[in-house]
C-alpha cells in the first residue's frame, strides 16, 4: 500500500496549518511517521503545491515525485481531485489517504485498517474511518429567514423531531481522516473519490486539526499524555 498526504499550502483557518508546529514537530510529521512506521505501507508520498511544505516533507522522510498544480490545491478542490492527479502520477490500484490535520494515530491500528480494506476490497468502492458522534443530524438546525429549520421533513412522522430524544435515533458517524483508502476504479468511474459503496471502520474520537484552539488542544495533550508517535519523532529527529 502507498500513502498518499495531501498538504497545500494556501490554508486560511490556521495559516500555513501543515507545517506549524504541534509540540516541537511541524504537524506533517506526525503523519508522516506514522505512515513509515506502519508496516502495511511501503511508500510515504506528500502532495503538496508548497515547494516549503516539499521540503519539511522530504525531512521527514516523505516522498515528494511532483508538485501539485494550484488548480488542484484550492479551498474548493475535492479529494477527487488530489487524488485523480495523484493516480495520473503513480501506478498503483488503491492509496492510503492520510490527511495531515489528523496528527495521532496508531501505526498497528493502520495496519489493521489496510488488513481489513483487503479483505473486502471487492465489496467496496471505497473506505472511511470515522468516529461516533454525541449528537445525531436530527438534532442540528440551519437558519432560514430568521428562524430555525431542521434538514429533513420529517422523522416516523413527527415534524418536531429536533426535541425528541436523542437516544432513539440511529447512531451518527463522522470521518476523521484517521485513514481513508481510495480505489482508482472508483476515480476513474466519475467525479466522486469514494463512490457509493463506501465501508467504514471505526475509531476511538480523534482531534482533526481546523482552528487555532485545536492545535492548543493537542499540544496540551501531547505534553501530558504519552503518545507513540510524539516519542518516535523525538527518537527519530531530535536535535
Amino acid at each position: 500500500m502507498i500513502a498518499l498526504i495531501p498538504a497545500r499550502g494556501g490554508s486560511k483557518g490556521v495559516p500555513q496549518k501543515n507545517i506549524k508546529t504541534l509540540h516541537e514537530y511541524p504537524l506533517i510529521a506526525y503523519s508522516i511517521i506514522a505512515t513509515l512506521k506502519c508496516r502495511k505501507i511501503n511508500r510515504v508520498i506528500v502532495s503538496t503545491d508548497s515547494p516549503v511544505i516539499a521540503k519539511i516533507a522530504e525531512l521527514y522522510g516523505a516522498e515528494v515525485p511532483f508538485i501539485r498544480p494550484s488548480a488542484y490545491a484550492q479551498d474548493t478542490s475535492t479529494d477527487y481531485d488530489v487524488v485523480n492527479h495523484f493516480f495520473e502520477k503513480i501506478d498503483t490500484e488503491e492509496v492510503a489517504y492520510m490527511r495531515p490535520t489528523t496528527p495521532l494515530r496508531d501505526p498497528k491500528k493502520l495496519s489493521d485498517f489496510i488488513d481489513f480494506f483487503y479483505e473486502n476490497k471487492n465489496k467496496m468502492t471505497g473506505m472511511r474511518s470515522m468516529h461516533e458522534i454525541s449528537e445525531p443530524p436530527y438534532k442540528v438546525y440551519k437558519i432560514e429567514n430568521g428562524f430555525c429549520k431542521g434538514f429533513f421533513k420529517d422523522y416516523k412522522g413527527v415534524k418536531d423531531y429536533a426535541n425528541l430524544p436523542r437516544q432513539i435515533f440511529p447512531k451518527a458517524y463522522q470521518p476523521n481522516g484517521y485513514l481513508d483508502i481510495i480505489k482508482k476504479e472508483t476515480i476513474l468511474k466519475g467525479d466522486t473519490a469514494f463512490g457509493m459503496g463506501i465501508m467504514p471502520v471505526i475509531t476511538e474520537y480523534v482531534t482533526e486539526i481546523d482552528m487555532e484552539h485545536e492545535f492548543n488542544f493537542l499540544d496540551y495533550q501531547l505534553l501530558n499524555e504519552k503518545n507513540v508517535l510524539l516519542e518516535l519523532l523525538k527518537e527519530n529527529f531530535s536535535d
